[in-house]
C-alpha cells in the first residue's frame, strides 16, 4: 500500500533541519518567534556586514545604541517608562540573536538594560526612573554599571570604593575596572561601601572628579567599549543615591539579570560558529570530496549540533521558569556555567574545521571564540558558578 500525499507532506515537515535539529522553534509562541525574527533581521542588516571591521578596529559605533533603542531591545523586559515589558523568554531570544552577531553588541544591550536600567528600575526613586529610563530605553542615554574593582572581581563584598556623607551630599572615592560602555556612558551606576551598607549611586558623566579612561589592547570583546571608572572625591547630591538598595543584594540582583541574558547569548555565538563550520565543511573539498563527508569532521559537527541544541533547551527551560517566577540565582549559575563552556567548545571545534580560514575575520569563528574567553569570565567566572552549583547540590558553601 502506498503512502498518502498527506503522509508524504508530514514526512517532509518532520525532516531534520540541521540548524534546528530538535525543532525547538515549535516550542516558541508566535510572539516569541516574531521578536526573534525581528532581532535576527536587525543583526543581519545592521551588524553582520560591519562587525568584522568593528572588531579589527576595536570600536563600536555609539549611534548603534539609538538603533537598538528603535528596535525596542533596551530594557525590553522591564515594565513602563518606555520599556516594552516583554517576557523573560522573549528577552532571552533577543540576546541569542544579538550575540549571534557579536558578544559586544549583546553586552551593550545587557549592560544597558539588565544592569544600569534594571538597577534604577528596581532600586531607584520615581524621580530617577522618570529622568533616566525613557531616555535609556530609546538609546538616547547610555549607562554603565560600576561594581567590579581591580582587586575585587569575584568577591564584590571586598570592594574598596567608599562613599561618605558630607552634609546633605555624598563623596565617593575609589576605582572600578572592566566596565562595559564606561567611556561612552552618560551615567554610571556605581556601587560603594558606606556606613549604612552597600549603596548605589547615579553618577552623570562630566561630574567633577569622575573619569572613565578606555582600556586598550584587548584581544577579546573588541567591538565593545571597556573602561576603568575613577572616582576622585566625587560629590553627589542625596538625590543621586538609589534609595531601595542597602546591601550587596542590590548589585547582585542586577548581576543575576545580566547572567540570565548570557545564558541565551552564548548560544548565539555557538550557533554562528556551528553554522559557519557546517557551511564551510560542505563547500571545502579535500581528497576529492567535501570535508563534511569525512567521519572525523562529522563527529565534530554532530557534537556541535548536540551542544547548541542542548544549550538552547536549557535556556528555554530557564526562561519559562523565570516567566513563572520560579527561577533562583543557582539555576541561572548552572545555565551560565553550562552554556558558556559549551559555546567555547563549539567555537574551538569550529575553528579547527575551518583550518587556516578559522583565524580570518572573513569568517565569524575566531571573533566569537575570542569574545567567549571574556564571556566565560564576566558576570561571574566559570569557577565561581561551579561553586554556586556545588553549594546548592551539597548544602555546603565553599565561599564561607
Amino acid at each position: 500500500m502506498s503512502a498518502s500525499p498527506a503522509s508524504h507532506a508530514a514526512a517532509r515537515d518532520s525532516a531534520i533541519r540541521p540548524y534546528d535539529y530538535l525543532d525547538i522553534d515549535h516550542a516558541l509562541s508566535d510572539e516569541e518567534r516574531a521578536i526573534r525574527d525581528t532581532v535576527r533581521a536587525f543583526v543581519r542588516d545592521k551588524v553582520l556586514p560591519y562587525v568584522g571591521d568593528w572588531f579589527e578596529e576595536a570600536r563600536i559605533p555609539r549611534e548603534l545604541a539609538r538603533e537598538l533603542g528603535k528596535l525596542g531591545v533596551l530594557g525590553m523586559h522591564l515594565e513602563g517608562y518606555g520599556c516594552a515589558g516583554t517576557s523573560a523568554t522573549a528577552y532571552g531570544l533577543a540576546c541569542l540573536e544579538l550575540e549571534a552577531g557579536d558578544s559586544g553588541v549583546r553586552s551593550l544591550v545587557s549592560v544597558q538594560g539588565s544592569l544600569a536600567m534594571y538597577a534604577i528600575h528596581r532600586w531607584g526613586s520615581e524621580e530617577q526612573k522618570q529622568e533616566w529610563l525613557p531616555r535609556m530605553a530609546a538609546g538616547e542615554a547610555i549607562g554603565c554599571f560600576g561594581l567590579t574593582e581591580p582587586d575585587a572581581g569575584s568577591d564584590p563584598g571586598s570592594m574598596r570604593t567608599y562613599a561618605k556623607r558630607d552634609g546633605s551630599d555624598w563623596i565617593l572615592r575609589g576605582a572600578k575596572m572592566w566596565i562595559t560602555n564606561g567611556s561612552i556612558a552618560d551615567i554610571a551606576v556605581v556601587w560603594a561601601r558606606t556606613d549604612e551598607g552597600v549603596r548605589g549611586f547615579i553618577v552623570p558623566a562630566g561630574t567633577p572628579g569622575f573619569t572613565a579612561p578606555e582600556i586598550k589592547k584587548k584581544l577579546s570583546l573588541r567591538a565593545s567599549v571597556t573602561s576603568e571608572l575613577l572616582l576622585d572625591d566625587v560629590r553627589l547630591p542625596e538625590s543621586a543615591m538609589l534609595p531601595g538598595a542597602t546591601s550587596l543584594r542590590g548589585p547582585l540582583s542586577c548581576l543575576n539579570e545580566a547572567r540570565y541574558g548570557i545564558v541565551w547569548g552564548a548560544i548565539g555565538a555557538a550557533r554562528a560558529c556551528f553554522e559557519a563550520a557546517l557551511d564551510y565543511s560542505r563547500e571545502r573539498v579535500a581528497f576529492g570530496k567535501p570535508i563534511a563527508g569525512f567521519q572525523i569532521q562529522q563527529q565534530k559537527l554532530a557534537m556541535m549540533a548536540l551542544e547548541v541544541n542542548r544549550a538552547t533547551l536549557l535556556a528555554l527551560h530557564l526562561g519559562r521558569m523565570k516567566d513563572e517566577g520560579r527561577i533562583r540565582p543557582e539555576h541561572v549559575s548552572m545555565g551560565k556555567l553550562g552554556n558558556v563552556n559549551a559555546a567555547l567548545e563549539v567555537a574551538r571545534t569550529a575553528r579547527q574545521i575551518l583550518g587556516a580560514n578559522g583565524i580570518s575575520l572573513e569568517y565569524p569563528v575566531i571573533r566569537h571564540m575570542n569574545n567567549l574567553e571574556s564571556v566565560v569570565t564576566y558576570e561571574g567566572t566559570a569557577d565561581v558558578h561551579a561553586l554556586v552549583v556545588g553549594g546548592a547540590v551539597t548544602g555546603i558553601q565553599a565561599f564561607r
